[in-house]
C-alpha cells in the first residue's frame, strides 16, 4: 500500500496493532514514524475543552540610542520546564526562558536588537547527548554569525549574544534550535517561538492589539507518563497524533463580532497542514514569511507546511453570538492521520459592548519603501526574469539512502572545511533558482537563509501559477510531490554586510538532519566566519530576571 492511499482507518488498525504506540509507513522506499499517544482515557486530551492562550510577550532587559540609532536588548534562556499539556499530567520540555513556545519578542522596524541567549540545559532526554544548541532567527537577513549556523554550538554552561538588523520590511519571523543534527529533536521538545517586526505600515492596515493573535502549531506524541514521544531512527519524518495551538491541544477561542488577524506558523517537525473553516467562508491572505502581500488573497483552504509563516484576516463579524467555528485540517499527501488531527481549534463568538467594527479588509496592501534602494535593492515582488544574471538547480532528492540537495549533503559541506558552496553571487545580484522535486512520493519545505523570494511559477514546464496565498515575499518554498517551484530573489544584505555563507536545507527537521542542507554565499566567501566571528562563551552570570507584556484575558 503506498502512503498516498493510507487512509485513517487504515492507520488506526495499524497503531492498535502495536499497542498503540505508532507504527512506521513506507513510501518512496522509505517510512515516516507515525505515532499515536499511549495516554490512558482521562489523561487523553478532548478537542476544543481547554481555553486558548497567547505566548507571553518578553519586554526588554534595556533599550536606548547610540550612535548607530535606537536599540532594545533581550534575555532568553534555554532550560528545563514542565508543560500543562495534558489532563492531570505534566510534560517536561526545553523552552527559552522554560516555557513553550518561548515568549514573543516584539522589535520596531529599525531598532537593533540584541538577544543574549544562555544555554542553562545539560543533557537532551531523547538522545542522552549534551543539550548542544544553535539558534536561528529564521526570516532575518543577519550576519552569517548570528543566523543560527549549525555548526556554530552553543554547549552547556555557554551562551551566545546575537545582534538583529531588523531594517526588513514588518513581517512574521520565528526563532528555533537549528543544532546540526538534533535540530529535530531539539525543536520538538520546545526549542521554538516568534519575533515579530512591526512598522507603521502594517500598523495602519492590518488589525492590532487584542485583534493581532499569534498562532504556533504544531503536533506531538505523548508517553502514558505525559513525556513526550519521538522517534526519527527512520531518518524520513516523524508525525504526532495531538495538534497543539501555542502548547495548548485543540483550543477554544472566544471572539468578538470583529476581523481579527491571525500569525499562523507551523512549527512541525514534519507534518504539513491545509486549513480550512468550518464555515467554509475565506482567509484573506495578507502576509507570507516575508511581509505584506501586494494583493490580498481570499481562499478557502491554504497549504501550510513546516517553516512557513501565513497571516490570514478572519471576518467574525457575520456570525452570531454563541457561535461556533472550527479551524480545520485537510491535510495533505503524505501526511498521516489520526482521528482528530483534521481538527486544530474552535472560535466561539461572543458579545462586544463596544461600537462596532468598521474596519474594511483591504484588496491590497502598501508594505512601504524598499530598504537600501540607495544602494540597488529592489522590491522583491517587482523583480523580473530579465533581471536574473544566474539560473540554477536545486535538486532535493533521496540518494544513496541520503537526502540530498543536488546531489550533496552538509557532511559534505563539513569535509570541504565548510568552503563548498551552491552559488557565490555578489551583493544585490539577481538569481533564479529551480527548486526541484525528485525525492518521488514525498514533500520538501525548502528554506533559504537571508533572503525573500517570489514564486514565479510552479512545475515550470507547464507555467503554472503560484497558489493565490503563495502571492508574496517568502523563504520557505513548499514543494510537493515532484513539483518544481521557480523562484527569484536579490540578494540583499544591507548596509556594511558585505556577505559570508548562509544555509539552505529542508524544513522537515528529520530531513535537515539527515542531511538535506547545504550552502551558498554572498560576496565574500572568507567574510563574517559563521563560527568563528562572534562564537559562544562560557556563560558565568546567574540567570537574570526578565519581564512580560501585560496578559490578555483567558481565551482571547
Amino acid at each position: 500500500m503506498s502512503r498516498g492511499s493510507l487512509n485513517r482507518r487504515d492507520l488506526l488498525k495499524g497503531a492498535l496493532a502495536l499497542g498503540g504506540g505508532g507504527l512506521i509507513v513506507g513510501a518512496g522506499g522509505g517510512a515516516v514514524v507515525a505515532k499515536s499517544s499511549k495516554l490512558s482515557s482521562k489523561n487523553t486530551p478532548t478537542p476544543y475543552t481547554s481555553m486558548f492562550r497567547r505566548p507571553p510577550v518578553l519586554l526588554p532587559v534595556a533599550e536606548g540610542v547610540d550612535e548607530q540609532g535606537p536599540y532594545q536588548k533581550y534575555r532568553l534562556t534555554q532550560k528545563a520546564g514542565k508543560a500543562s499539556i495534558l489532563p492531570g499530567l505534566s510534560t517536561a520540555m526545553a523552552g527559552y526562558n522554560g516555557i513553550f513556545p518561548g515568549p514573543t519578542i516584539r522589535v520596531p522596524r529599525g531598532t537593533r536588537s540584541e538577544v543574549r541567549i544562555a544555554n542553562a540545559l545539560t543533557v537532551n532526554r531523547l538522545n542522552g547527548r549534551p543539550f548542544s544548541t544553535v539558534t536561528h532567527l529564521h526570516g532575518s537577513a543577519s550576519l552569517p554569525q548570528y543566523d543560527g549556523y549549525a555548526n556554530d554550538h552553543t554547549t552547556p554552561g555557554h551562551c551566545k549574544t546575537y545582534r538583529y538588523p531588523n531594517w526588513q520590511q514588518a513581517r512574521t519571523l520565528w526563532y528555533h534550535d537549528h543544532n546540526h543534527r538534533t535540530t529535530a529533536e531539539n525543536a520538538y521538545v520546545g526549542l521554538a517561538g516568534m519575533y515579530h517586526l512591526v512598522d507603521e505600515y502594517e500598523q495602519a492596515q492590518l488589525p492590532q492589539g487584542e485583534f493581532d493573535v499569534p498562532i504556533v502549531v504544531n503536533d506531538m506524541a505523548f508517553k502514558s507518563d505525559g513525556s513526550v514521544d519521538f522517534d526519527d531512527d527512520s531518518h524520513e519524518g516523524f508525525m504526532g497524533d495531538v495538534i497543539l495551538v501555542n502548547g495548548v491541544p485543540w483550543p477554544k477561542m472566544r471572539v468578538k463580532p470583529r476581523v481579527y488577524r491571525f500569525r499562523i506558523l507551523v512549527s512541525s517537525v514534519s507534518r504539513s497542514f491545509r486549513w480550512q473553516l468550518s464555515t467554509g467562508d475565506p482567509f484573506h491572505v495578507v502576509a507570507t514569511d516575508g511581509g505584506l502581500t501586494p494583493k490580498v488573497a481570499a481562499v478557502t483552504t491554504l497549504r501550510h507546511s513546516s517553516g512557513e509563516r501565513y497571516e490570514v484576516l478572519i471576518d467574525f463579524r457575520k456570525y452570531r453570538t454563541g457561535q461556533k467555528i472550527e479551524l480545520r485540517n485537510l491535510s495533505n499527501k503524505n501526511n498521516e492521520d489520526f482521528r482528530n488531527t483534521d481538527k486544530v481549534m474552535q472560535f466561539e463568538v461572543v458579545a462586544d459592548s463596544g461600537a462596532p467594527d468598521p474596519y474594511q479588509i483591504p484588496s491590497t496592501l502598501d508594505a512601504g519603501p524598499v530598504p537600501w534602494a540607495n544602494r540597488g535593492a529592489l522590491d522583491v515582488m517587482k523583480l523580473k526574469p530579465e533581471m536574473a544574471t544566474a539560473r540554477r538547480t536545486v535538486r532535493v532528492e533521496r540518494k544513496h539512502g541520503l537526502w540530498t540537495v543536488n546531489g550533496e549533503t552538509w557532511d559534505d559541506v563539513e569535509r570541504s572545511g565548510f568552503r563548498r558552496v551552491l552559488s557565490n553571487p555578489k551583493p544585490y545580484d539577481v538569481e533564479i533558482w529551480d527548486l526541484v522535486n525528485e525525492s518521488g512520493g514525498w514533500f520538501h519545505p525548502v528554506h533559504i537563509h537571508l533572503v525573500d523570494g517570489m514564486l514565479l511559477s510552479r512545475n515550470n514546464t507547464s507555467g503554472r501559477k503560484p497558489y493565490a496565498w503563495e502571492n508574496g515575499p517568502k523563504d520557505v518554498f513548499y514543494l510537493g510531490e515532484n513539483e518544481t517551484a521557480s523562484v527569484i530573489m536579490q540578494f540583499t544584505t544591507g548596509d556594511g554586510n558585505d556577505g559570508g555563507r548562509y544555509m539552505l536545507h529542508c524544513h522537515n527537521l528529520v530531513h535537515e538532519d539527515n542531511d538535506m542542507m547545504i550552502q551558498f554565499a554572498v560576496g565574500d566567501l572568507d567574510g563574517n566566519d559563521p563560527i568563528e566571528a562572534d562564537p559562544a562563551y562560557a556563560d558565568h552570570e546567574p540567570e537574570q530576571p526578565v519581564g512580560y507584556a501585560p496578559s490578555r484575558p483567558l481565551g482571547t
